[in-house]
């Protein structure tokens, strides 16, 4: 463990190299994030949606539970919104949060008051938690390593903790059961998001699962209106086209293999997600320079967590160009970066 909080950094920086670089955003293949590129399509919406306040009983709650799986359901205006404001909510104590991985839990637990103790990826691939903790944030699948913990190991450690709160924003696109179905237990926190899966990120629009006590404190600390009218009335097509989501979820695993297989190709060792690859490579700050200057714009993350520098490169378009341009970028990377990449103790077995 470690015990510097990370700074907070997100991806989609594009303007950030647009000015860094000197190429204008349409001249960029922009990998930075995790989002799908082939979002869901959204319709032209009634006029409603934008001229009368948003409506909290308009059933999308019911409609998020039941897409989920989970007793209830409580719509915010992003991960974020809940990521800012669950903390306060809770019993000020010991909060166990990945080094490395998504960095606005740290800030929002260290602001509410918590002793916030970093964890090192060795951490969350042993059967017992670190002592002392009171609370523990997982990200699963975390962003960017693309950890992936199984419900009963989460629900083993929940037994062990005073809060458990299960960031499950990638889940979507794998085929690994979530913990909604359990988040009537106290202590159980499930956040789920509308921004990744389905490629709707503007929207800001996301659900916090867990027992009524908590939705209803949480609803009270938020105030009305917290997600906008039109973003609930996407929200409510997105959750309920069953038909989109499947195709998707096949779509999104078929491309995210073609990445990671891109990847090796290329000498380089991702371990992946549908939605991202994350490369650990001590020589990552290198292979991040060589592409941007080709145009290709990745997340480069510094060392923590017990591993090295890393990148992470969300899907290309769902087009043949993009996928084409992407592989002569890597092709063209300096020689010193094709021998292959560092072999992390902590990935063996995780390709």
């Amino acid at each position: 463990m470690s015990s510097a909080l990370a700074p907070i950094r997100h991806g989609g920086n594009l303007l950030a190299a647009v000015r860094r670089y000197g190429r204008v955003a349409e001249d960029w293949l922009d990998l930075s994030t995790g989002i799908n590129p082939a979002g869901y399509p959204v319709p032209a919406l009634p006029a409603d949606a934008w001229q009368r306040l948003p409506q909290d009983d308009d059933g999308l709650a019911e409609i998020a539970a039941r897409a989920y799986g989970a007793p209830h359901a409580l719509p915010v205006a992003g991960s974020q919104a809940a990521i800012r404001n669950v903390p306060a909510l809770l019993r000020a104590g010991r909060v166990g949060i990945a080094a490395l991985g998504y960095s606005e839990y740290a800030p929002a637990f260290a602001l509410a008051g918590h002793t916030v103790v970093p964890l090192d990826e060795r951490d969350f691939a042993r059967d017992d938690l670190p002592d002392g903790l009171d609370h523990l944030v997982v990200v699963n699948p975390n962003n960017p390593t693309a950890r992936l913990l199984s419900p009963d190991r989460l629900l083993r450690w929940h037994g062990q903790l005073s809060t458990l709160i299960v960031d499950e924003a990638f889940l979507d696109s794998t085929t690994m059961p979530s913990l909604a179905a359990h988040t009537g237990l106290p202590g159980l926190v499930v956040l789920r998001s509308i921004g990744k899966f389905y490629g709707l990120a503007g929207m800001r629009c996301g659900f916090v699962l867990a027992a009524p006590d908590l939705l209803d404190a949480l609803s009270r600390r938020l105030g009305h209106w917290t997600v906008s009218g039109p973003a609930r009335a996407v929200a409510r097509l997105a959750l309920t086209d069953t038909a989109w989501q499947a195709a998707t979820r096949t779509a999104l695993q078929q491309q995210g293999q073609r990445l990671a297989t891109l990847l090796r190709d290329h000498g380089l060792t991702p371990v992946s997600q549908p939605l991202f690859s994350w490369v650990p490579d001590a020589r990552a700050p290198a292979l991040h320079e060589a592409l941007a200057r080709q145009g290709v714009w990745t997340r480069l993350f510094d060392a923590a967590g017990g591993c090295p520098a890393s990148l992470r490169l969300g899907l290309p378009p769902d087009a043949e160009d993009a996928w084409q341009r992407l592989d002569a970028a890597l092709g063209v990377t300096p020689s010193d970066l094709q021998a292959g990449a560092t072999d992390h103790p902590l990935l063996t077995g995780s390709r």
